[in-house]
């Protein structure tokens, strides 16, 4: 295994680090229930849930079933003029979850925002989105366009992509009540520039990627309100929120709204295979007649075979039950790291704790390692996602793997 680890710093370039990458990378052999087995032998809990996507956890008997008796058929068709029925009844199946009629399967998270600014451009006929600031919801250019201008990930290309209207970020908070003035501000720019905006484009009640932020559903309500009174549509980014993992379906059920487009993705296929959908309106697409996107791999039969078997999986296990569960566990056991944190925060099947600077990767990584567990930390966060299927003994794991790092950081 050294060789493949050798390899590897030659030749692989991993996401969103330089080249070899500055932190060591951890070769795995295996992986199966919430456990990730390296290959030097050590066992991790993982509580990221392979960036939020197998809330099922690894090697589940029935989505592995899926997945091989859909190879006997066909790995792929394409999608141009050609249909087959593990598509089909995915998207029937999420047109039942979201009360969406329209399904655009696609390749990717990134992809199904890309296709969600389509279908607005196209549908009114204006190019310029509103949308607010600590937001994150892709890495390809559209997406790119639409994360946070300034803290975000993907400042070093703001000269290079198109310009939209940002808010500042709803304030922090899920239970906090909403502050007026910040609605205020919020309509009063968004009335000056109403007349070139196509739509609204916002994570629903937790900003993932930008910052962990959770935030009352009451402001959600209100850019719902917002987008009605111009005409705009309004496009819920539910890639991280959505299949429960914020205690609700999805994040626009705590505001109880319906988004004019909804993008989701992770989670679809339990963290088996990349899918994600754009879904809309029967009167968005009307609106826009031929769409003009069109992936190679757009539903790809393994990949609906799987997310099938995925979302009946999630139908039939007590999920709301699971993840107040987990969220009892996260709250109960991230409270020893408040003295040494700016913010601990849970919500559903998040927890978060927030460092008053930037954390050391590597640090942080080597400390929740040593106690068995394998979490990605990032900016000022440790934070864990973990799979619905994580029970009391790796929550507990997980829980004090985390205090344990937030007692290396350095206090004001």
């Amino acid at each position: 295994m050294d060789d493949l680890l050798r390899l590897d710093r030659e030749h692989v370039w991993h996401p969103y680090t330089s080249f070899p990458p500055a932190v060591p990378v951890h070769a795995v052999a295996r992986a199966e229930g919430v456990r990730l087995t390296l290959t030097d032998g050590r066992e991790l809990v993982d509580g990221m849930s392979s960036w939020w996507a197998a809330i099922h956890g690894y090697r589940h008997a029935r989505l592995d079933q899926a997945i091989r008796a859909q190879l006997d058929d066909m790995a792929h068709v394409m999608f141009g003029g050609l249909t087959h029925e593990p598509a089909v009844r995915l998207a029937v199946r999420l047109t039942e979850l979201t009360g969406l009629d329209r399904v655009f399967l696609a390749d990717s998270g990134s992809v199904a925002v890309e296709v969600a600014i389509k279908m607005a451009v196209q549908a009114t006929g204006r190019t310029r989105l509103f949308t607010v600031r600590g937001g994150y919801h892709g890495d390809t250019f559209a997406c790119m366009s639409v994360c946070d201008p300034v803290n975000g990930m993907h400042h070093l290309f703001t000269g290079a992509l198109a310009q939209h209207v940002f808010a500042p970020p709803p304030p922090l908070g899920y239970e906090a009540v909403p502050d007026q003035d910040y609605l205020d501000e919020v309509a009063g720019l968004l009335a000056r520039h109403a007349h070139e905006l196509a739509a609204i484009i916002v994570e629903p009640v937790v900003q993932g990627a930008g910052g962990m932020r959770f935030y009352h559903p009451g402001y959600l309500r209100k850019f719902r309100e917002l987008a009605d009174e111009h005409g705009l549509l309004l496009i819920a980014d539910e890639i991280a929120t959505g299949f429960g993992r914020t205690g609700e379906m999805f994040g626009c059920d705590h505001a109880g709204v319906r988004p004019d487009i909804m993008c989701v993705g992770k989670a679809l296929t339990g963290g088996y295979l990349t899918l994600a959908a754009t879904l809309c309106t029967a009167e968005v697409a009307e609106r826009i007649g031929v769409l003009m996107h069109g992936p190679t791999y757009m539903g790809n039969p393994l990949a609906t075979a799987v997310a099938g078997a995925s979302l009946e999986l999630l139908a039939e296990r007590p999920w709301r039950e699971e993840v107040k569960a987990i969220e009892a566990a996260l709250v109960d056991g991230l409270a020893a790291a408040e003295p040494y944190a700016e913010d601990v925060r849970v919500l559903g099947a998040i927890g978060v704790i927030e460092a008053h600077e930037p954390v050391d990767v590597q640090r942080i990584q080597d400390v929740v390692m040593e106690h068995g567990v394998w979490l990605r930390p990032f900016g000022k966060l440790i934070y864990t996602m973990p799979p619905y299927a994580c029970g009391p003994e790796e929550l507990a794991m997980v829980t004090e793997a985390m205090v344990a790092a937030a007692r290396t950081l350095r206090t004001p």
